[in-house]
């Protein structure tokens, strides 16, 4: 029993130190900020809403109570344990993949939201403009692209700013 928690412990950790290199380490977006996605998004039924780095799935939850056809991609072990955990307890129909997002094609998304660091904005930018579709909504939390005009910015007294960018 001991090797196996720390068997388990360890996979946590090295999957927490994975997702850090990658794009970020798991920080939660504020429940109260849900509905400012929401707003921002859009979402109309049968859309496809994908969450990068999903973390705990909450974003997840709240997009498909709207109709959206909620997909989250996490490489953090433990968060992704949690949005599982949370998925069997909670009816509603979202898909939470052990995956890393670079590795996924955002085809088919109509809505892209993402808590992730700039440091890997560049990169990500070029993945989202190469394939995304036109008129996909990119939706960034807290950190704006540098170089990339948002079409609307939620800015909250004591919040994060959210930024909404469309495909063109």
């Amino acid at each position: 029993m001991y090797i196996f928690i720390l068997i388990l412990l360890f996979l946590i950790l090295f999957s927490f130190f994975y997702s850090v290199i990658r794009a970020i380490s798991w920080v939660p977006m504020w429940s109260k900020d849900l509905e400012r996605f929401l707003n921002l998004a859009n979402i109309q039924t049968g859309q496809k809403v994908y969450d990068l780095g999903c973390g705990d799935g909450k974003l997840l939850f709240a997009a498909a109570k709207y109709g959206a056809k909620a997909e989250g991609f996490e490489i953090s072990l433990l968060p992704y344990i949690i949005a599982k955990v949370r998925q069997i307890f909670d009816k509603t129909k979202i898909t939470v993949k052990f995956r890393d997002f670079w590795l996924i094609n955002l085809s088919d998304a109509d809505v892209v939201f993402f808590f992730l660091i700039p440091r890997i904005y560049p990169k990500l930018k070029k993945k989202l403009q190469k394939e995304l579709k036109l008129g996909a909504k990119v939706i960034a939390y807290v950190w704006p692209f540098e170089d990339w005009e948002p079409d609307q910015v939620d800015k909250v007294k004591n919040r994060p700013a959210m930024y909404l960018y469309t495909i063109k």
